[in-house]
């Protein structure tokens, strides 16, 4: 992979694991001539990709702490230039003295991202790979972790690659044929255009379904539990949970604020939002507690409504009117073993009903289907991509352009114009088409010291 940019002269450090006391803490460095910089700090010559016990000294000569030296001389490191490794002791005040020294020795307080950043610049990696590394650090479930790891091996990449190739392919043969209008007609039977760009589209499309769950591993769905007092939401929130997360009392207005619990189905994380009971209330806390319930409900992805089998429909008839109409909501009716009837799923005029017992278990697997159905996950083994929402973005925009590519075939000039725009979007994925700007904004999300 080439460099996408001159390397940056400024030497740059941080604290790259994680704040709080740990039994080892390591202070990263990158820049240019590092050898230099690691013989004043701990008065010894760095060996290449060596582990050397050292003592980090201050500017007077007294240590600071004793630990390990690494050194990763350019271009065989993580970011491509010089870097070396501090694996000190890992308290906050050590780690602290020791980037303190880092900075006097000239080097500036890394922004957040910029290691991985200038791992990118200096095309160690490419953007999708970049971003798949924050991905993995913040992977909230076994399967997110193990898709971060695929993409940060270049597997997506490779894929969006094999699709560029085959689009720039079928844009020689076009683009050759623009010099010879009178075969333009013949030109996409005799290269076999049409099947061609299908083919590239059946790809696009199983790259895109399989980014769309991915994205779903990644970052889940907000799952909000919506009802009135007493009707179950924190019974069937430790339900969900699989331990008492909820306190559960026969007092209506137990639960006073939103509870939160992130679980996981088929590996993907859903958030559940227990909710205080919705009603008229002279309370001021539970009517605090009551609005917030409404920010949570705003934010929802899916709402689930709860009901007691055992009262009259008009409750959430009445709640339901009020809650946005372009969020999912799915209908609990919860006691069902209080009145002797069998869990069931039910759908009368586009509103599913699950009926249930929190209490006892029985239809929790009814409704977690039902959520896997909404959020639209689908088995697909180990090939899911973990998608962020710009990956999504540029293969929508690429499989749009190769539609219109079709419908112009009759066009050669406007047929290779679609091509070359399907390109540039999935270019974007892996960085060959991407603004400064987007970087600045991608690599900003990134924590500091990675």
């Amino acid at each position: 992979m080439q460099s996408r940019a001159p390397r940056p002269p400024d030497t740059i450090v941080a604290i790259a694991t994680a704040p709080g006391r740990g039994g080892i803490g390591v202070v990263r460095v990158s820049g240019a001539d590092l050898a230099t910089f690691a013989r004043t700090l701990t008065g010894r010559e760095p060996k290449p990709r060596l582990a050397t016990l050292a003592r980090f000294r201050d500017a007077d000569g007294e240590a600071i702490d004793e630990g390990v030296l690494l050194h990763f001389p350019a271009p065989a490191s993580f970011t491509g230039e010089d870097v070396i490794e501090l694996q000190g002791h890992g308290g906050p005040v050590v780690m602290q003295l020791l980037l303190d020294r880092c900075l006097a020795l000239g080097a500036r307080l890394a922004e957040p991202g910029e290691f991985t950043r200038r791992a990118f610049l200096n095309g160690k990696l490419d953007l999708a790979q970049a971003e798949s590394v924050a991905d993995l650090i913040e992977a909230s479930t076994a399967a997110a972790a193990r898709s971060a790891v695929r993409s940060l091996s270049g597997r997506f990449s490779e894929e969006i690659h094999r699709i560029v190739d085959a689009l720039i392919d079928l844009r020689m043969l076009v683009e050759a044929t623009l010099d010879f209008p009178e075969e333009e007609i013949e030109f996409l039977e005799r290269a076999r255009a049409m099947p061609r760009l299908a083919a590239i589209r059946a790809e696009l499309e199983g790259v895109l379904d399989r980014a769309r769950q991915g994205a779903l591993l990644r970052s889940g769905l907000n799952v909000v539990l919506v009802g009135e007092p007493n009707v179950g939401k924190s019974s069937l929130m430790n339900q969900l949970a699989g331990e008492e997360r909820a306190i559960v009392t026969e007092i209506a207005g137990t639960t006073r604020d939103a509870l939160r619990e992130t679980i996981q189905i088929e590996g993907i994380p859903l958030h559940i939002i227990d909710t205080a009971g919705l009603r008229e209330t002279a309370d001021v806390v539970e009517r605090i507690g009551i609005e917030r319930s409404w920010q949570e409900i705003r934010r929802a992805d899916v709402i689930l409504l709860l009901h007691d089998a055992r009262e009259a429909a008009a409750a959430p008839v009445a709640i339901r009117a009020q809650l946005p109409e372009d969020v999912e909501c799915i209908r609990v009716l919860n006691k069902i073993d209080l009145v002797g009837r069998a869990p069931a799923r039910s759908e009368h005029d586009g509103t599913v009903t699950i009926e249930l017992s929190a209490k006892q278990g029985v239809g929790v697997e009814l409704l977690r289907a039902e959520l896997l159905r909404v959020a639209g996950w689908h088995a697909h083994g180990e090939d899911v991509i973990l998608a962020r929402e710009r990956h999504l973005r540029a293969l929508r925009s690429a499989l749009a352009h190769v539609d219109a590519a079709a419908e112009r075939s009759d066009a050669l000039e406007l047929f290779a114009e679609e091509l070359r725009l399907a390109q540039e979007a999935l270019g974007e994925i892996t960085g060959e088409f991407t603004a400064d700007d987007l970087l600045g904004v991608i690599f900003s999300r990134f924590c500091i010291g990675k």
